[in-house]
C-alpha cells in the first residue's frame, strides 16, 4: 500500500512591509502649500499660546511655508496676519 502524501496548506504570499504600508506624504519644503490638522493643533502648547479660538482659516488652508527650522515651519497666509511657526507634524499638504 503506497501512502497518499499529506496535504501541505497553500502558499500564501507574503506582502513585504514597504508594500502593505500606506504611502508616506510627500515631504513638507519650503514653498509648499499647508494647512493646519486641527486634531493635532487644539490642545498644543502653540494653541494654549494663541487666542482661545483658532482662527478658521488656518484649517482650510493654504497656507505657504516661508523657512523651515529643526521641527519649525514659518507659514504665511494669503491675508492680512502676521507669519506664524508651527510644528510640522501639525501640517498637512493641501
Amino acid at each position: 500500500m503506497t501512502e497518499t502524501p499529506a496535504t501541505t496548506p497553500a502558499a500564501t504570499p507574503i506582502a513585504s512591509p514597504a508594500a502593505s504600508a500606506p504611502a508616506a506624504p510627500a515631504p513638507l519644503k519650503k514653498g509648499s502649500l499647508v494647512r493646519v490638522c486641527q486634531a493635532a493643533y487644539l490642545g498644543s502648547t502653540e494653541a494654549g499660546a494663541s487666542d482661545p479660538e483658532a482662527p478658521q482659516y488656518i484649517f482650510e488652508g493654504p497656507g505657504e511655508i516661508l523657512a523651515l527650522k529643526g521641527d519649525y515651519a514659518q507659514l504665511r497666509w494669503r491675508r492680512p496676519v502676521p507669519d506664524v511657526w508651527l510644528r510640522l507634524d501639525q501640517l498637512e499638504a493641501c
